[in-house]
């Protein structure tokens, strides 16, 4: 059976390796945040009741695409279109096209931005890489107004986050959601590693840090992971009831 994403992929390297994933899930919690739509994760109050767990779903969702065959991966992204519409229906409204590609877009940014913060810059070929396959996704969840290319999309991306971003009552609560389920210490680690990862216009908006003291901590563990000690990080700065599933997405591709 032909697999979704060839083996040898970029993009198998960055969903495979589980910090690389927790860049993109650091970097959606921001977004996500400040999205005009996000009423929609508090609709059913499952976000605000455990927003890590929430973004966690998204991301562990698209790994196991990214990690599937052919028939195996359009069934799981059929599976996300019909939980949408379940909850389409029963708020009695659709949820906003742009909403849909705001999210699609976020994963192909925070693909990028998080490997490059851990490994090297990426080529131009492997970014549209990237892109080429959340475009499969996007494209078999029926979106309309898909970008052809990564040039277009690098475009769009811009005109969306001007658009679409803004801080209101839903971002400061969601927010403050976080610092509640990871307690202090974790959550100022986490507007560390918002502020190095972000869009500028991100960071301006939710008032993150524009030098962050966390760099030297961030080339320490990268030699750490280097030398395979990384793990050792990991069992102290992970929240407890999360580890297991965390190491759970390392995955040799």
């Amino acid at each position: 059976m032909k697999d979704f994403v060839h083996k040898d992929s970029i993009v198998r390297r960055i969903w495979g390796r589980g910090d690389c994933i927790l860049l993109i899930f650091a970097g959606g919690a921001a977004e996500f945040a400040l999205n005009k739509a996000v009423d929609w994760l508090y609709f059913t109050g499952r976000l605000p009741a455990d927003p890590l767990g929430r973004l966690f779903s998204t991301v562990t969702y698209a790994q196991r695409i990214v990690f599937a065959d052919q028939d195996r991966a359009m069934a799981a992204i059929d599976q996300i279109s019909a939980i949408h519409r379940g909850v389409e229906q029963h708020r009695g409204q659709p949820i906003p096209p742009e909403a849909y590609l705001d999210v699609l877009f976020m994963l192909i940014d925070y693909s990028i931005r998080a490997f490059e913060l851990l490994e090297r810059p990426m080529t131009i070929e492997e970014r549209a890489e990237v892109f080429s396959v959340f475009f499969q996704v996007g494209s078999r969840m029926g979106l309309r107004d898909l970008p052809a290319d990564y040039p277009a999309y690098a475009a769009m991306r811009k005109q969306y986050m001007e658009k679409d971003l803004v801080a209101g009552h839903f971002s400061f609560d969601l927010y403050r959601q976080y610092r509640k389920h990871l307690g202090f210490l974790r959550y100022q680690s986490l507007l560390q590693i918002q502020g190095m990862l972000v869009p500028a216009r991100v960071r301006g908006l939710l008032r993150l840090p524009s030098v962050p003291w966390i760099v030297p901590a961030i080339l320490l563990y990268k030699g750490l992971h280097r030398l395979r000690l990384d793990r050792l990080v990991k069992d102290i700065i992970l929240p407890h009831a999360y580890k297991a599933r965390i190491y759970r997405l390392d995955r040799a591709g």
